[in-house]
């Protein structure tokens, strides 16, 4: 689409393009000419939809502190479901999971050597010593959300514990590899580095993804990138980080039986943390947490 200066601009800001987009787009162009990839106007939020995506995520963030409230041995998941499911209707919003390709739940929670997409049951009971992750996605108004907690049950090991605070620490320094106008592959690197470090393995078949209009949108977040490759990262894009760390190998197969639930080949404990992040001119904004 060619645009005039005083035409409005292409994001949906109703603004004249010379005061919103046009150099942006000049640098976009430039670079792209140069042989990077660069994203797509579809996966750049204007400011409205920045708002809208924020209040999705202020209800998904305190839908997960509700959680970090009441969540105790003894506690059935089904019961972590119902809390989520409760919440999230009371606040005005709707459960993303919910009916999404058929999962038949609002939250996924994932324990032990279940990697992700967990389905909650009254069957499935929260022993001592079990880690759990609760994954909580939420629509307000047509704008989503996606964030991700783990949870420590009791007495825990010291063995399980340090896998979850390295999986923690490898969120926080893919967060921090996010650089605006530097590369996704950042991201996978920084990651990768921490638990190679710590003998874990990071997670293949799953990575983050673009999200805000849609559940589920490009680009998709690889959690093993290699620095200074892939696409640009721009102010305005909107995705998750959300690397799974297995404590052995990263290899997984998907229950049989509900044909959802993703479980560590070897039988080790995995663990993953969740953040739903904003591109700034400056650097990095965690939206949701």
């Amino acid at each position: 689409m060619n645009l005039n200066r005083n035409d409005e601009c292409w994001c949906g800001s109703k603004q004249k393009y010379k005061k919103c987009h046009i150099d942006f787009d000049k640098k976009v162009n430039s670079l792209q000419m140069k042989g990077f990839i660069v994203p797509s106007r579809d996966m750049i939020k204007n400011k409205e939809q920045i708002e809208g995506i924020k209040a999705s995520a202020k209800i998904n963030n305190s839908a997960l502190d509700l959680i970090a409230e009441r969540i105790k041995i003894g506690m059935n998941t089904e019961e972590i479901n119902k809390i989520i499911h409760d919440y999230t209707i009371s606040q005005g919003g709707i459960p993303a999971p919910l009916n999404f390709s058929g999962f038949p739940k609002s939250v996924c929670t994932s324990i032990n050597e279940e990697i992700c997409h967990g389905i909650p049951s009254e069957d499935i009971i929260l022993k001592d010593g079990d880690i759990i992750n609760v994954d909580v996605s939420t629509i307000l108004n047509g704008y989503f959300s996606d964030a991700s907690r783990m949870f420590m049950i009791g007495n825990v090991s010291e063995e399980d514990k340090r896998l979850v605070n390295v999986a923690k620490e490898s969120l926080a320094r893919g967060v921090a590899a996010v650089k605006p106008w530097g590369f996704i592959g950042d991201i996978g690197a920084a990651i990768k580095e921490l638990t190679d470090e710590n003998g874990y393995s990071v997670v293949r078949d799953f990575g983050g993804h673009g999200i805000g209009l849609e559940f589920h949108e490009d680009p998709f977040v690889s959690h093993i990138g290699e620095k200074g490759t892939g696409m640009i990262l721009v102010p305005g894009m909107v995705f998750t980080i959300e690397p799974m760390i297995n404590a052995g190998d990263y290899n997984l197969f998907v229950d049989e039986e509900n044909d959802w639930t993703a479980i560590t080949e070897d039988g080790s404990y995995s663990a993953q943390w969740e953040h739903t992040i904003l591109v700034t001119e400056n650097g990095v904004e965690i939206i949701a947490y």
